[in-house]
């Protein structure tokens, strides 16, 4: 399952760079080894806002008692939106496969090659993959992403004959994309 979810997260990657953007973070909740889905962090303003933004992707893996949660996110993108230092390669796509009690950072540094600019100034560019460095069992979260870690094994305890939906509904009506797998879609 990492495997494809880090192939999945590649692709997105270089077709968003393609387009002129580089993805927002992404949750992916996994209930005994089964992906619940692909939620992505809604609009952001630079900030306290950003920080709340990325730490709220964990509330359907809580809710749905998500015992896996893989976390995606840009370090250069998180760090300016957070107002954070840069912490670690970047430009780079970061993922982290976390439970309950541990946590593994994976770092997959790229260098941008452009392939075309806009008349507006855009530019469209195609990461060129460098050599992963070894993965970190416990390695340094930036605050936001440890902060969706931890949430996501806190439960969330609704009074609400279908939390998971309800939860669902609150996060796409707050900007969040969510992709639910078949069988969580229900």
């Amino acid at each position: 399952m990492w495997d494809a979810l880090v192939g999945v997260m590649k692709d997105v990657y270089t077709a968003g760079m393609g387009e002129g953007t580089v993805p927002r973070p992404v949750i992916m909740p996994l209930v005994r080894g089964e992906l619940v889905g692909l939620i992505w962090v809604r609009p952001l303003k630079v900030g306290q806002d950003a920080l709340a933004g990325i730490a709220e992707l964990a509330n359907i893996a809580a809710v749905v008692g998500a015992d896996e949660v893989v976390l995606a996110w840009e370090t250069h993108d998180v760090a300016t939106a957070c107002e954070l230092p840069i912490v670690g390669p970047a430009p780079c796509l970061n993922m982290v496969l976390a439970t309950r009690d541990r946590h593994v950072l994976h770092r997959f540094p790229y260098s941008e090659q452009l392939l075309s600019r806009s008349p507006e100034g855009w530019a469209s560019v195609a990461p060129d993959w460098r050599l992963a460095p070894t993965p970190q069992p416990g390695g340094e979260l930036v605050p936001p992403i440890q902060a969706a870690v931890n949430f996501s094994f806190t439960p969330i305890e609704l009074d609400h004959p279908d939390p998971f939906g309800v939860t669902v509904l609150l996060m796409e009506e707050g900007g969040y994309r969510v992709s639910l797998t078949e069988a969580f879609a229900g």
